[in-house]
Formats: structure tokens, sequence, C-alpha cells
């Protein structure tokens, strides 16, 4: 019994101090200021887009926000993954499903092309965007829980779609995100590629 207790009594400590339960993405322009002790994020507006990412326990947190945009707070309440907008500009982004090398250069037919235009178009106009259907649509000031997956990857705007692989025979869990103007220019070169129908 007594050389079990100090075990049991260092499984608490350790438990306690690996109390990581939300892992925060900060999406910013300009380099931002995050001051977990008096639950702070600064952000001024940059010349560039900027992610810092920081981990929290579990329980609710309240941060304040002081953006170009203006200030707010944002409420962090069950675990995961979360992405706080504190730049200037609304970012949207969604799941991309897994891909494989050998498949990531398939043609892809008119009809898909269309489909991603409109999927698209219906996601920088915020329409038929919810949790649910993971998809995201933050406005400056906002803070989203994007996923339960505390290891899913964040891919932010301006930034290249990384290789990503299977771990343990399992999918990667990445959400991609754009600027809506990085969107509206996506729209411009796929709608350059459509064909029209034939009369």
């Amino acid at each position: 019994m007594n050389n079990i207790l100090p075990l049991i009594i260092f499984l608490i400590v350790f438990a306690a101090c690996n109390d990581t339960a939300k892992k925060v993405v900060v999406m910013s322009k300009g380099q931002p200021e995050i001051n977990t002790n008096d639950n702070t994020i600064t952000s001024k507006d940059g010349n560039s887009h900027e992610e810092k990412m920081f981990v929290l326990g579990s329980g609710s947190y309240t941060f304040k926000l002081n953006t170009p945009a203006g200030e707010a707070t944002v409420e962090l309440k069950d675990n995961g993954l979360y992405v706080i907008n504190v730049k200037n500009d609304t970012i949207v982004g969604s799941y991309q499903p897994y891909t494989s090398a050998s498949q990531s250069n398939a043609t892809i037919t008119q009809v898909q092309l269309k489909h991603k235009i409109d999927s698209l178009q219906m996601l920088i106009e915020n329409k038929n965007v919810t949790p649910a259907n993971r998809n995201f649509f933050i406005l400056p000031k906002y803070a989203a829980k994007i996923s339960d997956n505390m290891d899913a990857e964040v891919v932010g705007p301006y930034h290249q779609m990384r290789s990503a692989e299977k771990v343990n025979g399992k999918d990667p869990e990445i959400y991609r995100f754009y600027s809506i103007k990085e969107i509206r220019e996506m729209i411009g070169k796929l709608q350059a590629l459509t064909v029209a129908e034939k009369i």
C-alpha cells in the first residue's frame, strides 16, 4: 500500500498538469499578442497573415479581443479545436476530404466543376454554412469551434495545402480556410474552365 500511494499521487498531479482540452488557432493580420493569464488577445493591422496556436484546459474561458475591427469577447466552452478571427476580414473554410496522391490529379468533370463553383459561392454568401456541414464563415472578432478532435489540422489563408497521410489507418482531419478574396479568385479561375452548354 505504501508503494502504491506515491504512484497514485503522481498520476493525479500528472493528469492535472496535462489538462489540455482545447487547441486554439488565432488568425490575424500581423503578429497577435496572446495573454492566457488575463485572457486577452490583441491584434493590430499588419502586412501579412499570421497564425498562433495555444492550448487550454477543460472548463469555460472568456477572452477579450482588441482588434482592428474593434473590441469583443468570445467564449470557449466545449473541448476541442477552435479558430479565433482577429483579422479585419471574414475568413471562410471547410473540411477537406482526404485524397491519396494517386487520386489528387484525377480529371474533374464539368458537372463536378459547376458543383464546386456553386459550393464556393454559397460559402462566401454564408449559405448552408453549419458545423454539421463542417464549413465555417467566421466574421472578424468571432470564434468558431471547428472540431471535437484536437488532432485535426487547420490550414489558414494564403498557405498551400500540405501533404497529409493516414495515421494508424485513419484519414487525417483537415480544415482549409481562405479569405473571401481568395475564394472569389478561385471561383474566377474555375469559371474559366467551364464549357458553355450546347444549344
